[in-house]
């Protein structure tokens, strides 16, 4: 069996591009590098390592023991994760996926609580816009954006926290920005800058309310998230129509106009696994989720 600590410090020598940088890095001599190295080739029968310059690279095989050993120690370190937990008696884990909108705005008045009622819980957080194909690779709970005939599939409920409604983002001085609301269509000769990269179901959404208006909207500029497109805004390069869950935190000097006549809204849900539904944790979030979304919702979702 190959020693796993000769693997680390192999490991280190290939991202480091030295014997020496290793060393310095792990608090190492050269030497007892330069000897673990050896060691791992006597053990693999393989040349790893081969001198370039000043440093050493990887050799064919090197590149592929180091992807290989990428694998074997990220899943060491998950259970020493789970060695960690179960020595400070955390009792359980829960995993929670949000989108980006949701995450600045909701999780942490949902994390403070759950951190609170059950400081022996684990939370393991994840980033994801879409809900997985794969019942499996899914979150605990995933809080999500769907279409109103949204079937979560066998294992899972769907609950309603609200509907979004979508806002135009204008500099505080633009002749809208008074406006209680302004007409999409107005905004068809603005410059737009898009803030979905991933060509998402928001963005189709948007896209469907200027068509249902009479016209495509005119993206002058790509920005890869709400947050960039906002910054793009308050820099004078153009406007911005995004879901109002994304516009809460503005910087100084713009404002968020609903926009109507359509009126595009993106659904948000909490879908919840049916095995985690029931523990106090899950009930705490879906809980937690369904206040939140109801102190900042113009259209409250019915619980």
């Amino acid at each position: 069996m190959l020693d796993v600590h000769r693997l680390r410090i192999f490991r280190s020598v290939v991202a480091s591009g030295s014997v020496q940088a290793a060393a310095a890095n792990l608090g190492y001599t050269p030497s007892a590098v330069s000897q673990h190295v050896a060691a791992l080739q006597r053990e693999t029968g393989l040349a790893l390592l081969e001198r370039a310059g000043r440093g050493v690279r990887p050799t064919a095989a090197g590149l592929e023991l180091a992807a290989q050993a990428d694998r074997v120690l990220a899943r060491l370190g998950e259970v020493e994760a789970v060695v960690a937990d179960l020595r400070a008696g955390r009792t359980g884990t829960l995993s929670l996926m949000y989108f980006a909108s949701a995450g600045s705005a909701w999780l942490p008045r949902v994390v403070r609580r759950l951190t609170t009622e059950f400081p022996g819980v684990r939370l393991d957080l994840s980033l994801g816009e879409a809900i997985p194909d794969d019942p499996d690779a899914r979150a605990d709970v995933q809080i999500a954006v769907a279409s109103p005939a949204f079937v979560p599939g066998t294992g899972f409920r769907a609950h309603h926290l609200l509907d979004d409604p979508y806002v135009a983002v204008l500099p505080a001085d633009h002749p809208l920005a008074g406006q209680p609301e302004v007409e999409i269509a107005a905004l068809a000769t603005e410059r737009w800058v898009d803030n979905d990269f991933a060509r998402g179901w928001c963005r189709r959404n948007l896209v469907e309310a200027c068509t249902a208006a009479g016209f495509s909207p005119p993206f002058h500029v790509e920005a890869h998230d709400y947050p960039t497109a906002v910054a793009f805004v308050g820099a004078g390069i153009g406007i911005t129509v995004l879901p109002r869950l994304g516009a809460v935190h503005l910087p100084p000097g713009l404002v968020a106009v609903p926009v109507v006549r359509p009126a595009p809204v993106r659904s948000v849900y909490a879908v919840v696994r049916d095995a985690a539904a029931s523990t106090p944790p899950a009930r705490a979030v879906l809980d937690e989720l369904r206040a939140v979304a109801r102190a900042g919702a113009v259209v409250p979702a019915a619980r």
